[in-house]
């Protein structure tokens, strides 16, 4: 399992060699592909070989390509993650709506609760203990809406009254940014698990390729969020910052591991209680900080 972040912000060829990717920019770089974990295209001037692009899904290496303006417009996925991808797909097909009710519920609950936790320690109270009750008040796929009404009190701290998630603005810049990254670890997570980044247990939008994916990071976005306001304005590594929030240290099933592989572990907890109707099954890493391994 990898554990670098390789970011290509300049004129490139990349290609493969010896089991290692080689940068040849102004200089030649290389990099141990067993060692990466994700690998961000920032620049439209990079070309990359077809060979290194099949190592690279063959390592289960995240691959993130950016437009012109180095925003995030798609990614790298293999189309058999798993040798029993045909099996995973069946029992995905079956899973019961009543478990995806309860596990939407739990996911939910965690998001709100991680939300309050974020807004107390912003020093919004109040706020705070709103969105404890709002927590508390879930039901089975949420149908009161807990959720979105918890996201209003939250973002109107966050942002400001009259500021919304829908508008530009450096914050909203890097929130997208940090989205995008934590959404493509759990693309790869879920293709290499086996199932369909696009049957997803409450998100089902036809135009959405990663419903799934949607599902399972809403617990995780304070995690951006937490980054993305400690960014200065000026901050010319603000994407690198949000990019190494997947390197961030946290626990989770009783050891310290990285957010990363954490994320691996609560999304197999997830298909585990899908597949037993059990959502007592699904564990979340907990304090998740920015401190490195």
């Amino acid at each position: 399992m990898g554990f670098r972040t390789v970011i290509i912000k300049n004129r490139a060829k990349l290609e493969f060699r010896l089991n290692s990717l080689i940068v040849r920019g102004d200089t030649e770089k290389k990099i141990y592909i067993g060692e990466i974990n994700t690998l961000i295209i920032q620049s439209t001037a990079v070309s990359l070989t077809a060979s290194l692009l099949n190592e690279l899904t063959k390592n289960n290496v995240k691959v993130i390509f950016c437009d012109e303006k180095c925003n995030p417009t798609s990614e790298l996925l293999p189309y058999y993650g798993a040798h029993n991808t045909s099996r995973r797909y069946k029992e995905q097909f079956l899973w019961d709506k009543e478990i995806k009710a309860r596990i939407w519920r739990k996911i939910v609950q965690k998001k709100i609760e991680e939300q309050s936790s974020h807004l107390f320690d912003r020093g919004f109270i109040e706020q705070s203990e709103m969105l404890k009750e709002y927590a508390l008040q879930v039901c089975d796929n949420d149908y009161t809406n807990r959720e979105g009404h918890a996201a209003k009190v939250y973002f109107n701290c966050l942002l400001g009254i009259g500021n919304s998630r829908q508008g530009g603005g450096f914050v909203n810049g890097c929130l997208n940014y940090g989205y995008s990254v934590l959404l493509s670890a759990f693309n790869r997570e879920i293709t290499a698990s086996g199932y369909l980044t696009q049957l997803g247990i409450w998100h089902d939008n036809e135009f959405n390729s990663f419903n799934l994916s949607c599902d399972l990071m809403e617990p995780f976005r304070v995690v951006v969020d937490r980054t993305a306001l400690k960014i200065k304005e000026k901050d010319k590594e603000f994407k690198k910052k949000l990019a190494n929030i997947l390197n961030y240290k946290t626990y989770i099933g009783g050891k310290n591991t990285t957010f990363d592989l954490a994320i691996r572990q609560y999304a197999r907890s997830v298909f585990q209680a899908l597949g037993q109707n059990d959502e007592k099954l699904i564990v979340f890493p907990e304090k998740i900080t920015e401190d490195e391994l």
